[in-house]
């Protein structure tokens, strides 16, 4: 079955779908009737032969019908793309998604990608942020809800073109109160297991990754406390809550207010961020920085904001500290936790 052939109309129903998780909602977003999303979706798996969508609370779509959102979302970028250098208007705002760690979009990402949002008002696209752990966000793309992604990941998929961006340098920090009254002593090995530590979620493992670092043991048991927001662990650590392991860009104004101090400064994890994008057109299309789609503008503005604010992967181990790099593919399945 050739692509071209495909129903557009059948294919923003099943991204409608994939977004909205639910016939309704899905008819919210496209502005028609439940019974026509049935329709039009049912058409669609017809023409397809595929079931493409699990009728389930919430939906799901099958592998088939992560393939066909993939390609609905790469049409939608590419009629944006002809859009823009026709200088015509779309009859509908093209979404453009990536995913990106909650770390990244708290420092860097948001200036990386003013300009171009700041177009998208103008030219009738948006960019829509996806956040998840740094080694979640490549399984966005993999799935095809979304186009692009800053991932530990190095393995490009196929089909995909995958660049270095930089090193991510995280510190453990704590407030002078918290640190004065709870670890006089200092943190050790003999009583990190009973210091609460504040941890963005339960995918989140970098605390673990800088106690095994620090004290030299495998899948320690953490006292957790779950703050799901970067900004709000940074707070959280200043008001005494616990030792936040924090990217240096986040901890740094703090640091210099006083408000947080390091726990122990010679020790540090430095993580290696990738961006990742689906390759639009042939196999053999020019390197991104040589095309001028929207895709590739968004990977040069994330290329360009990272190289301004992250150290460069030559600088993975830092003088007098061993640094390991923090791969995600070697990581085994994370260990039980302890938390409230």
């Amino acid at each position: 079955m050739p692509m071209h052939m495909l129903d557009p109309a059948g294919l923003a129903c099943l991204a409608a779908l994939a977004e909205g998780g639910s016939f309704e909602r899905a008819a919210q977003l496209l502005s028609i009737t439940q019974s026509a999303v049935s329709q039009r979706l049912r058409a669609l798996e017809s023409h397809v032969g595929h079931l493409l969508v699990v009728r389930a609370r919430p939906l799901r779509l099958t592998e088939p019908g992560k393939i066909l959102l993939r390609y609905a979302r790469q049409l939608d970028v590419l009629s944006a793309d002809a859009a823009q250098e026709l200088g015509a208007c779309l009859h509908r705002e093209a979404r453009v998604p990536i995913a990106v760690n909650a770390d990244s979009l708290a420092t860097w990402v948001l200036p990386a990608l003013d300009a171009l949002v700041q177009a998208g008002q103008r030219q009738g696209y948006a960019l829509e942020l996806i956040v998840d752990d740094q080694d979640f966000t490549h399984d966005w793309l993999r799935q095809g809800e979304v186009l692009g992604c800053v991932s530990t990941v190095a393995q490009a998929l196929r089909g995909c073109d995958c660049q270095e961006l930089g090193v991510m340098r995280y510190q453990a920090v704590a407030s002078p109160h918290f640190l004065a009254q709870h670890l006089p002593q200092g943190l050790n090995r003999g009583n990190f297991a009973s210091t609460p530590f504040i941890v963005f979620n339960r995918k989140d493992d970098m605390q673990a990754q800088w106690v095994s670092q620090a004290f030299e043991v495998r899948g320690p048991r953490l006292l957790e406390r779950f703050v799901p927001s970067s900004e709000a662990g940074a707070r959280a650590a200043a008001m005494g809550w616990g030792i936040a392991v924090l990217p240096e860009l986040l901890a740094r104004p703090a640091m210099e207010r006083g408000e947080l101090c390091p726990v122990l400064p010679e020790v540090g994890v430095d993580v290696m961020l990738h961006w990742h994008q689906w390759r639009l057109g042939s196999d053999s299309a020019p390197p991104p920085m040589m095309r001028h789609g929207l895709l590739d503008q968004i990977g040069r503005a994330i290329l360009q904001g990272s190289h301004a604010a992250l150290a460069p992967a030559t600088s993975m181990t830092r003088p007098g500290a061993d640094n390991p790099v923090h791969d995600s593919l070697d990581r085994g399945p994370g260990q039980p936790r302890a938390g409230i």
